[in-house]
């Protein structure tokens, strides 16, 4: 290899961690100002600004909800809030385009930000790399299931895909259908509130849907920890087979 082709390729590197370097303060920068500042009543402000709007304001939720989602702020009194501004109806569909959007572009954005350094930081791992070909095989299953467990956060879940080879459309399809549930028990939870001032203030008796939900969520957790462990197992199983036979 010519010294002009390392010192690209070590050029190309310093730029990767320079972009990944930025994309880290940026996020930790968001994170701490969501702490110093009251990010849920600044999100209640915005839901009502929103709520005048008129026709325009499903679209501005939606853009609102996928920023949410990319700088990893907390999307729950967004959900909550669509049920109070949109309704039952109109709210779950507004939310469910948003947060499957916003799990796109961060999945896009840990894939083509982080996935290089990822995966030459493990290049030589072998469990990683078998449970990382056993995701790609059955990805949309793994991912439909955590979707469905409130175990798993939303926001950190988008990125780590995105560091996985599971295919896109396979994630994005599987994120939609298994947000669904969550999405249309959250929204109905904010529209009986009936006000954004009232939203994460008042205690109140969890609801039969509620439960439901929690329940299949954690059959869904600890199917997916199987599953996965499982997948793992048979991957690396198969990779030292073909190397003992080569």
């Amino acid at each position: 290899m010519s010294d002009t082709s390392i010192t690209e390729q070590r050029t190309l590197r310093f730029y990767k961690h320079i972009k990944i370097g930025l994309f880290l303060i940026v996020l930790a920068a968001l994170i701490v100002a969501a702490k110093v500042f009251n990010l849920q009543q600044v999100f209640k402000d915005i839901l009502a600004w929103i709520d005048g709007l008129g026709a325009i304001a499903p679209v501005i939720f939606i853009c609102l909800y996928i920023l949410a989602c990319v700088f990893l702020l907390p999307g729950s009194i967004l959900t909550l809030g669509a049920g109070v501004v949109f309704g039952l109806l109109y709210g779950s569909i507004a939310v469910s385009i948003g947060s499957t959007l916003g799990a796109g572009c961060a999945f896009l954005v840990g894939r083509y930000l982080a996935r290089g350094w990822v995966a030459g930081k493990t290049s030589g791992n072998e469990k990683f790399a078998a449970i990382d070909n056993a995701v790609a095989r059955e990805g949309w299953k793994i991912v439909l299931l955590t979707r469905l467990s409130p175990v798993f956060p939303f926001n950190l879940l988008n990125y780590a895909f995105g560091l996985t080879n599971v295919k896109f459309w396979h994630y994005f399809l599987a994120s939609w259908i298994g947000m669904i549930p969550g999405t249309v028990m959250y929204v109905y939870i904010g529209s009986l509130a009936g006000d954004l001032a009232a939203l994460g203030v008042e205690e109140r008796t969890r609801t039969t849907g509620e439960w439901a939900l929690y329940a299949v969520g954690l059959l869904a957790t600890v199917a997916v920890t199987v599953y996965v462990t499982r997948l793992a197992r048979k991957a690396l199983a198969a990779r030292v087979a073909l190397e003992k036979q080569q």
